[in-house]
């Protein structure tokens, strides 16, 4: 399955990968990030390119939490420039708008996660297991 992603999506996780990472845009902060967050978004970060093609429904699980956690970064970073400034300074507004984009990406690949797992019970009769979740392929 593809997960279409325009380039305000792609920049905004971008964006939030990196200041969760701790390649923020410079004015001395980063977001914590538990050890698995952290690795699933450093794992993200190179694939960020383009749409997503995601195989399987443990694939798409792992992105969306990696995503999930990027949300959370630009949504802290949003509220710490809202607290620091004013929610209609420039940073603010900026922050806002790449927390929504992300957000929205969120919402697709979580409703992607959905469909696959109907599908999946569809075919083989069964909730997914953890098993068939990494070995049940799905079209690009």
């Amino acid at each position: 399955m593809i997960l279409h992603c325009n380039y305000e999506e792609l920049g905004a996780l971008k964006q939030g990968a990196n200041v969760l990472l701790g390649h923020g845009r410079g004015e001395g902060f980063s977001i914590a990030a538990p050890p698995r967050g952290r690795t699933e978004v450093e794992a993200l970060l190179p694939r960020l390119g383009g749409d997503l093609t995601i195989e399987t429904l443990a694939e798409q699980r792992w992105v969306a939490r990696a995503i999930q956690a990027i949300v959370e970064s630009l949504k802290e970073e949003m509220d710490l420039f809202i607290i620091t400034a004013h929610p209609a300074d420039e940073s603010a507004v900026a922050s806002y708008f790449q927390y929504g984009h992300a957000l929205s990406v969120l919402a697709r690949v979580t409703e992607m996660g959905q469909e696959m797992e109907a599908l999946i019970e569809v075919v083989t009769g069964a909730p997914p297991s953890p098993e068939v979740a990494k070995t049940f392929l799905f079209p690009g």
